[in-house]
């Protein structure tokens, strides 16, 4: 604004006052005997060119044509087309007053360019309607501070007529009150004494109390505070304006409560943890209680039942108070426990209606979890003292917040039901405790990448093959998940079931691959074209599978495109033995080949899948020296070593592949738990033999089994020497079981049959298997061992092994 227009604001007069209009004096002829300077400036004529002339001089009679025809007056003015000195045009509002006496002058016109007396009458508008009509509280303090006046608002607001308050000061009339924001003096008195004293305003001072006319609820006004000057500089006091932000203000916070529960509420796929996060939101920011109870299958991942509602028996998962010393211990107490409410009460209320419910007094909302067209459970807010009452925003926000918390717990039960589901897959794949076995000391860990499911396509497994001898077996399935996780099962099962017919590791890999290529086949179809949704992941799977014999410290594996296995001597040198590699499974092409390697009592075999030992951040052989000195320290426990391999390996505890690692220590059968003869594939061995596994027996103090175990070893030589060739081995183990071996040169399989009554033969092999365990047989290059295993009497214990180098004894 101009220095001008600055200085005609500040001039209350109206263009109207003789003071500023053009004035003009005539005569009874109508003519101009006085001109005052304002008509100067308005018409253009100086005093001595205008006087003794008549009126019709700048004043021409009848309307102007450029008038509207409906501007006939403005506010009992006269509208008029005047003339300038110059010729143009000047719009006039124009009053006329008579003069009395009997003098010359008779009238006197006043007169005012029309769009002067408008702005005038706009500038009194704004004044009425700033102290009458403005929702802005204006007050004006004097020096003293001391009110003197304020407008429509501002009385309002204080609830009195301004007569009975005039005079007062402010921290007077808001006594109770305080300001929110900081940086400035604290009290309202000192915020104007400052603006008096430096003449700095401030702005936007966000100040909190109750005002009279409405004591019971706390309001909060934005303020602004500027000194007020005379014409010539003097400090006359301060005005202060406030506007209430208190619907702003709760409008604020309701978006900020939903913020903070859109960053909190869902981020957890956890039933508890979601439930919780509501109660943490909510108290004391927006209740001073808030419960959650949910239907108690939705903890289990289940859906609770669309009919019947009102019976659902709901458990409390979180409760959280505010403005209570023992919060904390008191709703950990009553979280999780069975919740029942009265007939009647607002949360029966709203299980039977499955709508919310406010009660009687608006201190009370009950809100329902609902997910589809089922009811997870409630949530309960509650308000104590005062300003305690929900308002229909709050109520708008409860639901909001219910609505977000109940798709959250939702997803969270979901991922519960299939988390569960996952984990009992898992638990059906994976050996979730490995068998005791005579032949090494084992441990192991097992990180699936898929952190939701808790599975993933690596698998280990430990069998317990016949001779006391064991399977080792690891592999890896192209993926992870759960696809990936249930072909792991269905190929573990079947490398279990193959091991379990004493399948050397070559052959067991070769009727593995056979059984994945027909799988991929079948599914892929004859025509080449996949009839199923899902990708073929057992193609180019990889397994290792090693045998270990106790007895003679010998074992052998065979791989399909797997890592090889890392060896540990004694002495803590560790090599990757030179096994061949042969193709991953289902691919064909090339033949499987095995190695066969002696291990000293106490060796470390070490057998995992690359998840371990690759990695983004560095390769494959660097995985591998890494294993390689974790492992150095083969003497360590292995669980140890197993912890301490993860932690140098897989340090963030996450893969971007499947991780397992299976650690074996080999240990050795004692000389003094195995006895084995050789005998020539003659009947009298049949006897022999009695006479010799009597006398074992006797001397393990197992006499009980003498009659079952002479009779075993008797059928199984008489068999032997019936069908096959000699020389025979004939040997005893003594371990978790008594185990009977007799092995022969032939290579046909022996098989169960059922003898007529005038047969006399052929029964022999049906009577041991009556009486033992177990039985079976296994193929080597050289012929076949039939074996069999009896449980101990129950009083006998059992016999260890040894960690030391020895042979079975052999006579």
């Amino acid at each position: 604004m101009s220095a001008g227009n600055a200085d005609q604001s500040a001039d209350f007069r109206g263009p109207l006052d003789v003071t500023r209009a053009a004035t003009v004096v005539a005569d009874a002829r109508n003519t101009v005997i006085g001109w005052s300077l304002g008509a100067e400036r308005l018409f253009g004529y100086r005093s001595q060119e205008i006087v003794g002339r008549p009126l019709t001089t700048f004043l021409p009679p009848g309307p102007a044509p450029s008038l509207p025809p409906l501007l006939p007056r403005y506010r009992g003015n006269d509208i008029r087309a005047a003339r300038h000195r110059d010729g143009t045009e000047v719009i006039v509002a124009l009053a006329e007053c008579p003069l009395p006496g009997a003098g010359t002058a008779v009238r006197v016109l006043v007169a005012t360019e029309l769009g002067d007396l408008r702005l005038w009458d706009s500038r009194l508008a704004l004044l009425h309607g700033v102290a009458t009509q403005s929702p802005v509280g204006l007050a004006i303090y004097d020096a003293e501070l001391r009110l003197t006046w304020c407008n429509t608002a501002f009385e309002r607001e204080i609830g009195r007529p301004f007569a009975e308050f005039r005079g007062l000061r402010a921290d007077e009339l808001y006594s109770e009150g305080t300001f929110v924001t900081k940086g400035h003096p604290p009290t309202l008195d000192s915020v104007m004494r400052h603006v008096l004293d430096t003449g700095e305003p401030f702005l936007d001072l966000h100040f909190r109390g109750r005002p009279p006319s409405d004591p019971a609820t706390e309001h909060l006004w934005s303020c602004s505070y500027y000194r007020l000057q005379d014409a010539e500089g003097q400090v006359v006091g301060v005005c202060e304006d406030a506007f209430d932000i208190s619907e702003r203000y709760r409008a604020q916070r309701r978006l900020a409560l939903l913020v903070e529960a859109g960053r909190g509420i869902g981020t957890a796929l956890d039933v508890v943890a979601t439930a919780e996060k509501i109660t943490e939101v909510s108290v004391p920011a927006f209740a001073s209680t808030v419960t959650v109870d949910l239907a108690r299958v939705v903890l289990e991942g289940e859906m609770p039942a669309t009919s019947g509602t009102a019976a659902m028996p709901l458990v409390r998962v979180s409760a959280r108070s505010a403005g209570r010393a023992d919060t904390e211990q008191a709703d950990a107490d009553a979280a999780h426990s069975p919740v029942e409410y009265a007939a009647g009460s607002p949360q029966d209320r709203s299980l039977s209606s499955g709508g919310l419910v406010l009660d009687n007094d608006n201190t009370t909302l009950v809100v329902p979890l609902r997910a589809g067209n089922g009811l997870l459970g409630l949530v309960t807010f509650v308000r104590d003292g005062e300003s305690a009452a929900f308002d229909s925003g709050e109520v708008a926000l409860a639901d909001e917040l219910a609505a977000r918390t109940a798709v959250s717990i939702d997803n969270a039960r979901r991922f519960t039901r299939e988390r569960t589901a996952a984990l009992a897959l898992q638990r059906q794949l994976l050996p979730q405790q490995l068998p005791e076995a005579s032949a090494v000391d084992l441990a192991f860990r097992y990180l699936p990448t898929d952190d939701v499911t808790g599975v993933g396509g690596d698998w280990f497994d430990v069998i317990p093959l016949s001779g006391t001898r064991v399977g080792l077996v690891v592999g890896d399935v192209v993926g992870h998940g759960l696809q990936a996780a249930a072909t792991m099962g269905r190929l573990r099962t079947t490398v279990r079931a193959f091991a379990q017919m004493d399948m050397d590791p070559v052959e067991l890999l070769s009727r593995l691959d056979d059984l994945v290529a027909q799988s991929a086949e079948e599914q892929w179809g004859g025509m080449g074209v996949a009839d199923g949704a899902h990708a073929d992941v057992t193609t180019g799977a990889t397994c290792l599978y090693a045998v270990y014999d106790p007895v003679s410290r010998r074992c052998v594996m065979a791989r399909a495109g797997h890592l090889p296995p890392a060896v540990v001597d004694p002495e803590g040198r560790v090599t990757f033995p030179d096994l061949p590699a042969g193709p991953p499974l289902g691919l064909g092409g090339l033949p499987f080949e095995s190695l066969e390697l002696e291990l000293p009592v106490g060796s470390l075999l070490a057998l995992f899948t690359d998840g371990l030992v690759e990695a983004r951040d560095h390769d494959i052989d660097h995985g591998l020296d890494t294993l390689g000195r974790v492992l150095g320290d083969g003497h360590a426990p292995l669980e140890e070593l197993c912890d301490r391999a993860v932690a140098e390996l897989v340090p963030s505890g996450s893969t971007a592949d499947d991780t397992a690692l299976l650690l074996v220590r080999t240990r050795e059968l004692d000389t003094s738990q195995v006895v084995e003869w050789e005998l020539p594939a003659e009947p009298v061995s049949a006897g022999r033999v009695r006479e010799l596994a009597t006398r074992q027996l006797h001397h393990w103090d197992l006499e009980e089994l003498s009659f079952t175990t002479e009779l075993v070893v008797s059928e199984l030589v008489t068999n032997a020497v019936r069908h096959a060739e000699g020389p025979l081995q004939v040997r005893l183990i003594r371990d978790r079981t008594l185990l009977c071996e007799v092995a022969d040169t032939g290579h046909t399989s022996p098989h169960l049959r059922h003898s007529a009554e005038d047969d006399e033969g052929g029964r022999g092999l049906f009577i041991v298997a009556q009486l033992v365990q177990r039985w079976g047989t296994r193929y080597s290059p050289s012929g076949k061992t039939i074996w069999t295993e009896q449980a101990f009497p129950a009083a006998e214990g059992q016999h260890g092994l040894r960690p030391r180098a020895g042979s079975a004894s052999r006579e």
